[in-house]
Parts: C-alpha cells; structure tokens; sequence
C-alpha cells in the first residue's frame, strides 16, 4: 500500500511538471486574459484577507508569550522584539501563511476548477475557440503569485504588532521603541529570500490547485476529491520549497 502511495505521489509530481510547462507556454502567449487575472486578484485577497489578518496577529502573539519567560531567564528580554521580528520575516510568518494560503486558495481552485470539469463547461470553451488554459489556469496561478508575497507581507506586519501587544501584556514597551529594536536586527539577508520564496510558494499553490481540477474525474465526488487532494499536495510542497530555500539561504549567509 505505501509503494502504491509513493508511486502515485511521483506520477502527480511528474503530471505537475508537465503542465507547469504548458502553463509557462501559455503565459507567455498571445491575448493575455487580463481582465480575469486581475478578478481572480481580488478574489483571491478579498476571501483570503480576514483569515490571514487573524492568523497573522495571533502568530506574533502567541510566540511573544511564549518566548518572553525564557529569555526573561537568560536576562535577556531585550532581545525579544528582535527575536520575534527574524523569527516571523524569515521563517514563520512565510511559512505558516503559505500552508493557510494553501488550505484557502487551492481547495478553492481545485473544487471550482474541478466543478467546470464535471460539468463540461472546461469542454464547451474548447469548443467555442476559447484557450480553457490560458482563461482558467494561467490567470489564476499569476494572481496566486502575485497575491500570496503581498498577504505574506500583510502576516508579518500584523504579526510584528500581535508580538508587540503580547509584550505589553506584562510589560510597558511603547510602539516606536519595539519597532526600533525589532527592525534592528533585521537585515537585508533576512527579507530578500522570505520575499523570493513566497513567489514561488504562490506558484506551488496556484499550478497544484489548477491542476487538481482541470485533471478532476467526472463524478460528481471528483470535485471534493480534487480540493481535498490539492490542499494536501500544495501543503507539501511548500513545505519542500521552504527546505530547499532555507539551504540555498545558509550558502548566502556563509
């Protein structure tokens, strides 16, 4: 049974591959569905938007108060603002928000996507000479490219404040003076491989979700099947692109 899991694994991870380059392909095309990209923009940062805003301030919050009592240990407490801020920039704030971005956006697009399959209306547009790659998939794994850095930059800042409120919790430090020793620590190293990542962590979540409900079966249980698969496979991967990205940023730091 796991052989058969393993197999199946890599025959998605080899399918993947090969619409990925039919997506570049088609990216790079004739008559861009510009009007679609920028409504599946909005529809992926308007549902996605609240969800991250309360995700994000909870994660700075949450790792404040935790971290507080052992650096109070240590005599350190003064590190924390720049503790919490590299700990979220870096890692946490992309990470976690990916794999929420991916629970969001590809169960998403793979049950609408996987919806048109069942009900053929991804054969009618092929039939009414209209490109179903480019309008459907290529749109939507640009807006997920484009949106998931920006809601990953909106998580940190919002997690940079949960972090301060949860250190005036039990303590008085005012707004200018975390912020100044939270960006203190902070370097240039720290933001650009973040940023870089969450491209491709958009990327990982638009194509898997695209891809999950363009292949959708014809039953009417393929839809779910389709979203529930997408958010497992996408969820995984982010977490492969980030290991791949944390050993290529320790080479840059070396």
């Amino acid at each position: 049974m796991k052989s058969k899991e393993v197999s199946i694994f890599f025959t998605d991870i080899t399918d993947i591959f090969l619409f990925t380059i039919r997506v570049i392909r088609e990216t790079f095309s004739r008559n861009f569905e510009f009007k679609e990209f920028i409504h599946q923009c909005f529809q992926i940062g308007n549902k996605t938007l609240p969800l991250i805003a309360i995700t994000g301030t909870i994660m700075g919050l949450v790792l404040t108060i935790q971290s507080r009592p052992i650096l109070i240990e240590f005599g350190a407490v003064s590190m924390l603002p720049g503790m919490v801020a590299v700990s979220i920039i870096r890692e946490m704030g992309p990470v976690i928000t990916a794999l929420i971005c991916a629970g969001k956006i590809g169960s998403g697009m793979g049950a609408e996507l996987g919806s048109m399959k069942v009900t053929e209306q991804i054969e009618a547009m092929e039939v009414s000479s209209t490109n179903p790659m480019r309008y459907l998939v290529v749109t939507r794994v640009l807006a997920a490219m484009l949106m998931v850095p920006l809601l990953i930059l909106y998580a940190d800042a919002l997690g940079l404040i949960g972090s301060w409120a949860g250190a005036n919790i039990k303590g008085d430090v005012s707004f200018a003076l975390f912020f100044s020793q939270a960006f203190s620590h902070v370097d240039f190293i720290d933001f650009l491989p973040a940023v870089i990542k969450s491209f491709f962590f958009g990327a990982v979540i638009g194509i898997v979700g695209c891809y999950k409900g363009y292949n959708a079966g014809r039953g009417t249980e393929s839809v779910g099947i389709a979203a529930n698969s997408a958010v497992v496979l996408a969820s995984l991967l982010v977490i492969i692109v980030d290991m791949i990205a944390v050993q290529f940023t320790d080479m840059l730091v070396l």
